[in-house]
């Protein structure tokens, strides 16, 4: 197998390698995840020949990754440990590499090191592998070369192939005997986005969660790909995708089925682009909760939204939406999409941007003045069923146009599926309770996963469109917040510009050109 190389292992070590351990035993297993574009990330690389962050571009390209993605196949004891990944359980937003969250993942006998896309939108986590058509690395805009390691089952002691006759291969038809390899194939269905290949075990090596002692080395399913089409080799998860889905061949349920953790995972999505993944993490008390909507065919992290808040106003909606990791924004159909970007453009108070050459991907856009250094927007709120409160901490995005700064509502009129993206997770350790079929949620800093609170899980029943104030209240003292209803206490989405742009690290930065 070929190993990185010292200028990659330093890149993926600064990046992702922020803490390590290992433990044995029941547990939760958890590793650091980075968006693509995160400012940890973009320090490392230059960028100059890529779309720049908060151009129309950078987000257009985003929103067509998006829809190549989403087209996919949506397709236990209570003492147990929360683990995660051996290198340890930050992991990264990572925007040049097609916004998505990232983490590194060791697979093998001996370990290699694989940076994978973190995806609760699909089910099977898969490798680039003895591939005939795959990502082998990526050029910086200076000609420095990063190799991707790409996995071979001829380079692990611990590998094996995956008969046909396995509980785990959904494509025995296609076996000319139960001793055959069991193939895969996973259909990204906009644009012939794929994979495909075999099915192979190997260990995946974690550690436990909290003190990082002794490791613990997890036997699992995954897919071999030797083939990968579409988005795949342009940007979107070029070195592996880790489906963290419901299905039985998922990570979470194997790690659940072999009593190494509780069937339950949280994700934290930090502002900055930092966050955190974590096996086993059934979350805390005070979290906001709503069931799963679930299908027998095929599970998905599917609730039902009941209401939609917007600058106060309050409005009763049923409608029900994915939580998905995997998208960088949030996609919603009509009734849900015109009702809240109406309501929102209702209260916005700048003047709605109106050009139709600038090529931005979202519909409700608003002009921002060459000398303005700070504006107010309408919050947006949605109770979910139960009754629990979801407070969206950032729903906007600055954007740069050549006639000036604009800011949008990110959200994006989908043809079909509701999704709520990466944006409106933002703020958020999200947890993912499978064996009590609910979604969890609780605001955080994912920096102290445990102490930190850092916005208010119950909003304002009724707020104001906006109201002015220091941005610095918004960003660590939301515990103190009244959140009884409408008072000059309440924590408003007024941001300074340059506050807003540092936050917003959703807005893209490319780094790499794909080789």
């Amino acid at each position: 197998m070929r190993e990185l190389s010292s200028y990659s292992c330093v890149l993926l070590l600064v990046l992702l390698a922020l803490s390590a351990g290992s433990c044995y035993g029941f547990g939760t297993f958890g590793f650091d995840i980075h968006h693509r574009y995160s400012d940890p990330v973009k320090q490392i690389l230059a960028v100059d020949e890529l779309p720049a962050k908060g151009s129309p571009e950078f987000y257009s390209a985003m929103v067509h990754r998006d829809k190549i993605i989403k087209g996919r196949r949506l397709a236990t004891a209570n003492d147990q440990t929360p683990v995660t990944f051996l290198d340890g359980n930050e992991t990264y937003r990572l925007d040049d590499l097609g916004f998505l969250h990232y983490a590194n993942v060791s697979i093998g006998t001996p370990a290699v090191s694989f940076l994978v896309a973190l995806d609760t939108g699909s089910d099977l986590f898969w490798l680039p592998c003895d591939c005939s058509k795959c990502v082998r690395g990526l050029k910086t805009s200076d000609n420095q070369m990063i190799e991707f390691n790409i996995y071979s089952l001829n380079s692990s002691n611990t590998s094996s192939k995956v008969p046909c006759s396995s509980a785990l291969c959904e494509q025995q038809k296609q076996c000319s005997s139960p001793q055959s390899n069991c193939p895969y194939e996973v259909l990204y269905l906009s644009n012939g986005t794929s994979s495909t290949g075999v099915l192979v075990e190997d260990v995946l090596h974690l550690t436990t969660d909290e003190d990082k002692t002794k490791a613990v080395e997890a036997k699992i399913t995954f897919g071999c790909g030797q083939t990968q089409t579409g988005s795949f080799l342009n940007g979107a998860a070029p070195n592996g995708l880790f489906g963290l889905g419901m299905d039985n061949v998922s990570v979470p349920s194997i790690l659940a089925n072999e009593n190494l953790a509780s069937n339950s995972f949280s994700m934290c999505f930090g502002v900055d682009g930092v966050g955190r993944i974590t096996f086993g993490d059934r979350g805390s008390s005070g979290q906001g909760e709503t069931p799963f909507n679930l299908r027998q065919s095929h599970p998905t992290y599917n609730v039902s939204i009941t209401q939609v808040n917007v600058g106060g106003n309050t409005a009763d909606l049923d409608f029900n939406a994915i939580f998905d990791s995997g998208t960088s924004f949030t996609y919603l159909n009509d009734p849900a999409y015109t009702l809240i970007s109406e309501n929102f453009n209702n209260f916005a108070t700048e003047k709605r941007h109106t050009s139709n050459s600038s090529g931005l991907p979202f519909e409700y856009c608003y002009d921002l003045s060459a000398n303005q250094t700070s504006f107010e927007y309408p919050i947006v709120n949605l109770t979910m069923k139960g009754g629990d409160y979801f407070f969206v901490n950032d729903p906007i995005i600055v954007i740069s146009l050549q006639g000036g700064d604009v800011y949008c509502l990110g959200i994006v009129k989908s043809d079909n599926v509701n999704i709520i993206g990466q944006n409106f997770m933002t703020g958020y350790r999200i947890v993912f309770d499978r064996e009590r079929m609910v979604l969890g949620w609780k605001a955080s800093d994912c920096y102290d996963i445990e102490a930190s609170n850092t916005l208010p899980v119950n909003p304002p029943t009724a707020v104001p469109p906006a109201i002015a104030v220091n941005p610095e209240a918004t960003s660590g003292n939301a515990n103190n917040t009244n959140i009884s209803g409408a008072s000059p206490s309440i924590t408003s989405p007024s941001r300074h510009l340059k506050t807003l742009f540092y936050a917003l690290t959703f807005a893209l930065i490319p780094f790499f050109a794909l080789i």
